[in-house]
């Protein structure tokens, strides 16, 4: 035992833990989108149930339990539940190739671009010392001032992009009615 802990120092773990959860949670993002083990789209929601915990993980790290703990129950429990019932409940079959449409390509990429323009200048305008941080771990009360109050905004785009998510779900696996 003694030279396992000589091996790694306690004050590295968190930071070899974190490359491990970020990693896992990279690695299950990219096989939600690009899954080389099967066409079907419930092994892709599988694999963003495992993205989703591992994404908890960081929160653990972060000492932020409360939204680990919210992040497994709402996101991997129910919203996943209810991808998983509108995938099944829909019968897909094996996977068709279908032809992408230009217009629609663009208008994807145009989206992203947007968003990642939003992001990109998000970031910059952001100052590391702005948030007052919590009294103490934990602190929900904190949370849902910030959540409610400053962030609002945010949230509810959250909110709308979660909606987008199932009518894309929807989308991508209803059967062509030609």
């Amino acid at each position: 035992m003694d030279s396992l802990q000589n091996l790694i120092p306690e004050t590295m773990l968190p930071d070899m833990m974190f490359y491990v959860f970020a990693g896992l949670t990279l690695g299950f993002g990219i096989l939600v989108v690009a899954n080389p083990f099967s066409r079907n789209p419930v092994t892709s929601a599988m694999f963003l149930v495992l993205a989703v915990i591992s994404m908890a993980g960081l929160f653990v790290l972060l000492h932020a339990f409360f939204l680990a703990a919210v992040q497994v129950i709402v996101y991997a429990g129910a919203v996943m539940v209810l991808f998983l019932f509108v995938i099944m409940l829909l019968d897909i079959k094996d996977e068709q190739k279908r032809k992408i449409k230009k217009g629609f390509l663009l208008a994807g990429l145009l989206s992203v671009g947007t968003i990642a323009g939003l992001f990109i200048k998000g970031l910059h305008a952001t100052r590391l010392d702005a948030h007052p941080s919590p009294t103490t771990e934990g602190d929900t009360a904190l949370l849902g001032k910030l959540l409610f109050g400053q962030y609002v905004l945010p949230f509810e785009v959250v909110s709308v992009l979660l909606l987008v998510a199932m009518v894309g779900v929807i989308l991508l696996s209803k059967k062509d009615l030609k």
